[in-house]
């Protein structure tokens, strides 16, 4: 069993002029897995999603996260996957039955839609800044996309391998780095190398032990290894911003109707439970509310 579980590993191949990252999720995939009974090729999606979305956090310079989601017109109708900075993952799926056993991305229909958001909660920012791209899914499997979408969006060369294996979630990331995109026999080298990698080495064998199988002629450097965790952002403050979006009326008609409002948090679990008074506040001031909705 290899030491190091559950880590994000950020490298660099100097040589090449290519960064990237090596993800492997144990535990933290089993907690995301073990809230729902998904079908097999729904854990497949979403376990890839999840592996991709710490990937994507490797490489940026803020504080905040990255959230993935596909939305498309089969009976799997939604996943979404989001990492944070800290180390946070967080993942669910939204499907109707009976699925196919085997389920390929053209099956989404031709409105399927991939989209990348990256979120900056930097310190000093009364609201988060927000950075989306979107995708289609005319690539065959789910790193094909992904590869559009850096290719599209970024301009940037990307590479990436995903697999699910049972209780196991993991992908591998190669980038060329902007300074190298004039060379391209580093980058194709780098390439050729990734494409030898198995799902059963990324599953078996340590972080270290796989970036030096690989890439041990690139001049491969271990630039950190991130641990990781399943973990959710919800909060009552963010609950409260959702109920507000909402407006005004359909919370008070949510109020009459049951007397107070309670939120439930499908990634977790955790309720959130809102008074007549507390769920009018959030419009009105406590001592501002008007006649028509003040409390007796």
């Amino acid at each position: 069993m290899p030491k190091y579980r559950d880590c994000l590993t950020r490298f660099l191949l100097e040589d090449a002029h290519v960064r990237g990252a090596l993800v492997r999720l144990d535990e933290t995939w089993q907690a995301i897995r073990a809230r729902t009974e998904y079908p097999e090729v729904v854990a497949d999606f979403l376990g890839q999603c999840c592996a991709a979305s710490a990937l994507f956090t490797a490489s940026l310079k803020l504080e905040g996260r990255v959230s993935i989601q596909l939305r498309g017109e089969s009976a799997l109708r939604r996943v979404y996957a989001e990492c944070q900075t800290d180390g946070n993952l967080r993942g669910i799926a939204h499907f109707d039955t009976p699925l196919p056993e085997q389920l390929p991305l053209s099956a989404f229909g031709p409105k399927a839609v991939l989209a990348i958001t990256i979120e900056n909660n930097s310190a000093g920012r009364r609201e988060p800044q927000r950075y989306q791209g979107m995708v289609g899914l005319q690539a065959d499997t789910l790193s094909g996309a992904f590869e559009d979408y850096f290719t599209q969006s970024e301009q940037l060369p990307t590479r990436l391998l995903l697999f699910t294996q049972g209780n196991q979630a993991a992908g591998l990331l190669i980038q060329q780095l902007p300074e190298a995109l004039a060379s391209s026999e580093d980058w194709q080298r780098a390439q050729a190398l990734f494409e030898t990698l198995t799902a059963q080495e990324l599953f078996s064998l340590e972080p270290n032990d796989v970036l030096y199988r690989l890439f041990h002629e690139e001049s491969v450097r271990v630039l950190e290894t991130q641990p990781l965790a399943f973990g959710c952002s919800c909060s009552r403050e963010r609950v409260e911003s959702t109920l507000v979006s909402l407006g005004q009326a359909e919370i008070e008609e949510t109020i009459a109707e049951t007397g107070g409002i309670s939120v439930h948090c499908d990634f977790c679990g955790q309720g959130y439970h809102f008074t007549a008074e507390e769920g009018l506040s959030l419009f009105w001031p406590d001592s501002k509310l008007p006649p028509s909705t003040r409390l007796h």
